[in-house]
């Protein structure tokens, strides 16, 4: 009796399920919800990677590949297209023009100054602005000019850097480095018979000297050339008043260059 009364029991709560819209089994086998079931095991842990080793970038003596590319060029056409590729001087990047020489390469003598302003950034030329005119008329005093037919009355021009640094700040010591074996090439292949520094960047980079007050109107030399230090012609245009000082430097360079 309770046998069937549970059956019919267990029949009518089937049925009651599929009116309810139950029509899949949860599964084919019963259920024991008192079974005791083993606490599953850890899944062993991922090995670590090793560590790799840091990669290390060789750092580049940007010195020596400037003095082995100078080194290379054999005429000044050769040392100027090496110095326009040279690729570590962050100046080129913020510059218009690259601004190599000016005047008769034949010149007994030749000016270098520091670095190109917005004159000659944009003509692509040393000394053509404000203080390369003045240049162009103090060494017109003493009968030399950029463009003399005569090599022997003529002027040779250029910079200790090729590219104008942000608002006309003096180049900074590293670029001055980095561009000294080009200056020293350009020398070496012009071969003058004496060089005009202007300006304390340009003493700095080839005397290893700076106070151009203190070194101007004194002989000093470089690479077996005598070397006059002078003031920057951009310096004179502010001081008027040191113009005779530059006067005298000129007088003095007239003096050497008529000398036996």
């Amino acid at each position: 009796m309770d046998g069937e009364f549970s059956r019919e029991a267990m029949l009518a709560a089937l049925a009651w399920q599929v009116e309810l819209g139950a029509v899949d089994a949860i599964g084919e086998a019963p259920v024991d919800r008192f079974e005791v079931k083993p606490e599953p095991k850890a899944a062993p842990a991922a090995a670590k990677p090793e560590p790799h080793a840091p990669v290390v970038v060789p750092e580049v003596d940007v010195v020596a590949e400037a003095r082995a590319m100078a080194a290379a060029a054999g005429s000044l056409e050769a040392l100027a297209a090496a110095q326009e590729a040279f690729p570590h001087c962050e100046l080129k990047r913020g510059a218009r023009n690259f601004v190599f020489a000016d005047g008769r390469p034949e010149a007994r003598v030749m000016v270098i100054g520091e670095g190109p302003g917005a004159e000659e950034d944009a003509q692509g030329k040393p000394f053509v602005g404000r203080s390369g005119q003045l240049l162009d008329r103090m060494f017109a005093a003493i009968g030399l000019a950029r463009d003399a037919e005569d090599a022997a009355a003529a002027l040779y021009i250029t910079n200790v850097v090729p590219w104008r640094p942000p608002q006309n700040r003096d180049p900074e010591p590293k670029e001055l480095a980095m561009m000294r074996p080009f200056v020293e090439r350009h020398i070496e292949l012009a071969a003058p018979e004496l060089i005009v520094l202007m300006g304390n960047p340009a003493c700095g980079s080839l005397l290893g000297k700076r106070g151009i007050t203190r070194l101007r109107g004194n002989w000093q030399e470089f690479a077996g050339v005598p070397v006059m230090p002078m003031f920057h012609p951009s310096f004179l245009l502010r001081r008027a008043e040191m113009k005779r000082h530059a006067w005298a430097d000129l007088l003095t360079v007239k003096a050497r260059l008529e000398t036996p």
